[in-house]
């Protein structure tokens, strides 16, 4: 007999994502974690501006909007005043990449006790498509139509590593692009969980994910992507304070 395949309780309503696109695995996997560790009615979830503004539509935890790439400082304001409670910010490559780079820095520089997931497709995604901060070379996307060109626009941002030379407590990138990563960034994101709720500061995760709608390609297509071309420039693990 098949293993009956639970959704977690968090989700209380189906997404509004694309087919195919990560947010719905990504906020899956956060949700079993929470629920693993009987966080789920203490977890407060800060987005600003994209994508993950959705989120709150089908993801049952306390929600607060902030301004475009203001999350983190938001959510440290909220963690101040409510240390018990998990407090997390949701994130796209544009709203934590861009024009909120300085809250993202500046969180870990103070070590806030605040998680960050950070997806990154590479693109503005509810935009129309973008380039973002994470562009690959030879991206197509509608702001460079002949491909992304590092001379023109810089080497992608590689937040994670920027981020784990702070003083912070946890610091790790995934991939959703099969099940194998799919383990261990899930792994990844519990032990972000953790790092907050055991007061050892700031914790931040990266999850390479697939955007098919910008990226002009099937789902499947967009998974072989991320094996293929993302994780050969982004490389997957533990950053900081994970298992020596």
């Amino acid at each position: 007999m098949a293993a009956k395949l639970e959704t977690p309780k968090l989700i209380y309503a189906s997404h509004t994502f694309c087919p195919g696109c990560g947010h719905g695995t990504i906020s899956k996997l956060l949700a079993i974690v929470l629920e693993e560790l009987g966080l789920e009615e203490r977890a407060t979830g800060v987005v600003a501006v994209g994508c993950a503004c959705l989120l709150p539509e089908s993801f049952g935890s306390d929600w607060i909007q902030a301004q475009h790439g203001r999350a983190p400082a938001v959510a440290a304001g909220v963690k101040r005043v409510r240390p018990n409670n998990f407090v997390f910010t949701y994130q796209g490559d544009g709203d934590a990449g861009a024009i909120g780079i300085a809250e993202s820095i500046y969180a870990a520089k103070r070590n806030e006790h605040i998680t960050t997931i950070f997806v990154n497709n590479g693109v503005f995604g509810m935009t129309g498509g973008q380039c973002a901060p994470t562009s690959l070379e030879g991206q197509i996307t509608t702001t460079s139509q002949a491909g992304c060109d590092y001379h023109n626009n810089g080497k992608p941002l590689e937040l994670a590593e920027l981020l784990a030379s702070f003083d912070v407590g946890y610091i790790a990138r995934g991939s959703i692009a099969n099940f194998k990563e799919l383990k261990k960034t899930k792994e990844y994101i519990k032990n972000a969980v953790k790092c907050q709720m055991e007061g050892r500061g700031y914790s931040f995760v990266e999850v390479l994910a697939p955007c098919p709608t910008n990226w002009k390609m099937t789902p499947v297509k967009s998974m072989e992507r991320i094996e293929d071309v993302a994780m050969q420039y982004f490389h997957c693990g533990e950053l900081k304070g994970g298992a020596e």
